[in-house]
């Protein structure tokens, strides 16, 4: 009997080792197949995406080679330079000339007088139909009352030769400045035969 009882054990210990092992057997093969088969998928599908990444940037750096040129294009584009509008007046009156007169004198001078000649002639052809105003100057010496008159003198003294060339005294009005406006500054006769003068303007 006993006999019997430990063959029966031993029968059944030997039957669950031999399933046991063919159980785990069968784990490790399907273990080995299912992690490869899984690993070598994963790797193949990873493939195309790591190598896709660089075609995409350097896609993407061929575009950003080919806009920053243009970029580059439009910023260094030289640009119009606008040329300001000059004033009527200013580019009408720098056809005239300016004239100069001695130290507290208001008759004109030979050279004041080939420059008025000019004048004229401006005035008559180029000028037509305008307004001319004569403005006199005068350096500092002197009382601001004196250089006041004394202005007033060289002005009339230039529009009445504009006059006896032709120009209509009622197209040239006059005023005075004296020494309140001087062309240059300064406390030398250099300055002050500057500044001792007649200048015009066009009024319209």
């Amino acid at each position: 009997m006993k006999k019997s009882m430990i063959l029966l054990l031993a029968g059944i210990c030997m039957a669950s080792l031999l399933a046991s092992g063919c159980a785990n057997k069968e784990a490790v093969k399907k273990e080995e197949a299912v992690v490869p088969v899984s690993s070598a998928a994963k790797v193949e599908d990873a493939k195309p995406v790591e190598d896709a990444k660089p075609v995409e940037q350097s896609k993407a750096a061929e575009q950003d080679n080919e806009i920053k040129p243009a970029q580059s294009e439009v910023v260094s584009a030289p640009t119009t330079e606008v040329t300001p509008l000059v004033p009527a007046q200013t580019a009408s009156a720098a056809l005239l000339e300016t004239v100069y007169f001695d130290f507290d004198k208001s008759d004109l001078r030979q050279d004041a007088r080939d420059v008025l000649s000019k004048n004229a002639e401006v005035i008559l052809k180029s000028l037509a139909g305008k307004k001319v105003q004569i403005s006199g100057h005068c350096d500092e010496r002197g009382s601001a009352e004196y250089n006041l008159a004394l202005g007033e003198h060289r002005a009339k003294s230039v529009q009445k030769y504009l006059t006896t060339l032709g120009v209509k005294a009622a197209d040239i009005s006059v005023i005075s400045y004296g020494e309140e406006k001087p062309a240059v500054v300064g406390n030398d006769e250099a300055a002050w035969a500057k500044n001792r003068r007649a200048e015009f303007l066009i009024l319209n």
